[in-house]
């Protein structure tokens, strides 16, 4: 009688827990809301915007895990695990590279208790959904909404768009049925199906890390000619500086860039990445002659604009005016609304003392874009070296409205006054 009464004990009393558990609720959803808040502000630390995705587990679902844990501890003769997802959290990335990112900014903000790979010790027949499940602390200070709850722990899941697509699918056509009668070929289709997700999150995350070296070359070889714009207009001219490495070592590695080591054409997309990087160290011949290989395979008018503009600023590294004006002019033809370009070919008829022309050029770039800076900068210097002081004044104040503690416009204001005698 003892056991058989002890085993009836052991039942648990679905109506009496559910009284508590709907009682407990409202905490247990301000409770999430505190934590979506925290989570959030941890990511943005690292400049993260993901889907946070938050829920609280209602009582059934939350019985029925109760139960399924009772039996298996019961069988095993362990104690029953502790549920720890009563309230969850997932975060959806876009990226790969951006959960390991995540992963990294919750850990330095929470107590990480545990940290599960879900679907990492399938084989590539397989099928199942990928995540990272996280085992987190909760913090002291929240947990008086936390009462019922086994652990004073929450999870929080990562997962890309793709996982996520994958696992509520998943979820529909195997976990809420009652059976899955996949055959071997259903079974195949549903892994090739998962092991393509798989892959174009490989391939998104490789383009994303392509695209981050280009603009970072982008931004280095921009950097780079202002610089000389700097030294040309504002300083005197020393453009003859020798580029590093040999003539061979140059010969190489444009050979390289070129795709012709292997007997191979490189791909547009290697082309320019050569470029820039040979335009970055200066080595502004070898960057000339890729960006002509590049337009030599007839690229679309946009890409072209882009290969034009860029060629041009190297031709003007080398002090090869003419054929700058000519890039930037060709440039503009296919992009007329690229503000760059006009001004671009502005800095360069400004070295060349052709002023009248410059200001044409500046007018140009500030129909495109009237809060360009440099523009207006520049087009106050022309009009001051053109003896227009009064123009000089006017564009030197309008410039300072935009950068009012810029230095050299803050001279160049000056030097207009004065010639005003103001």
């Amino acid at each position: 009688m003892t056991a058989k009464g002890e085993g009836l004990e052991a039942i648990p009393d679905r109506g009496a827990l559910k009284c508590d558990y709907e009682e407990r609720k409202p905490g247990y959803g301000r409770l999430l809301s505190d934590l979506e808040g925290r989570i959030r502000c941890a990511l943005e630390k690292d400049s993260l915007g993901p889907i946070i995705k938050g829920r609280v587990k209602s009582f059934d679902s939350w019985y029925s895990k109760r139960i399924r844990l009772l039996r298996s501890a019961r069988s095993s003769g362990q104690e029953p695990i502790p549920i720890a997802d009563i309230v969850a959290l997932r975060v959806v990335c876009p990226f790969l590279g951006d959960l390991t990112m995540a992963e990294s900014a919750i850990c330095a903000s929470f107590k990480v208790l545990e940290v599960e790979r879900k679907g990492s010790e399938r084989s590539f027949r397989e099928f199942g959904y990928e995540s990272i499940h996280l085992l987190v602390e909760l913090p002291a200070d929240l947990r008086q909404d936390a009462k019922g709850f086994d652990s004073p722990a929450f999870e929080v899941q990562l997962r890309t768009i793709l996982q996520e697509a994958w696992a509520e699918v998943e979820h529909e056509l195997v976990y809420k049925a009652e059976f899955t009668p996949f055959d071997e070929p259903m079974k195949r289709k549903l892994a090739a199906l998962n092991a393509n997700l798989s892959l174009s999150d490989i391939i998104f995350q490789e383009i994303l890390d392509y695209q981050r070296r280009l603009t970072s070359a982008l931004e280095r070889r921009r950097s780079a000619f202002y610089g000389k714009i700097e030294d040309a207009m504002d300083k005197p001219l020393d453009l003859d500086k020798e580029g590093a490495g040999t003539p061979r070592d140059k010969a190489v590695a444009e050979r390289r860039a070129l795709g012709l080591e292997r007997g191979r054409i490189a791909s547009m997309d290697d082309l320019l990445l050569s470029a820039l990087t040979a335009h970055n160290g200066e080595d502004y011949e070898a960057a000339s002659r890729i960006y002509s290989a590049i337009l030599a395979q007839k690229p679309e008018k946009d890409i072209a604009a882009v290969v034009f503009k860029h060629r041009g600023m190297a031709f003007f590294s080398q002090s090869l005016y003419q054929e700058a004006i000519a890039d930037f002019s060709s440039s503009l033809e296919l992009a007329p609304g690229d503000h760059k370009a006009a001004y671009y070919r502005g800095v360069v008829r400004s070295v060349l003392q052709d002023f009248a022309g410059a200001i044409g050029d500046f007018d140009l770039a500030l129909s495109i874009h009237p809060y360009h800076f440099f523009s207006l900068y520049r087009r106050a210097m022309a009009y001051w070296h053109l003896g227009d002081f009064a123009q000089a004044l006017a564009d030197s104040e309008s410039a300072l409205k935009l950068e009012p503690d810029n230095a050299s416009a803050i001279l160049l204001k000056a030097m207009a006054m004065r010639s005003l005698k103001m």
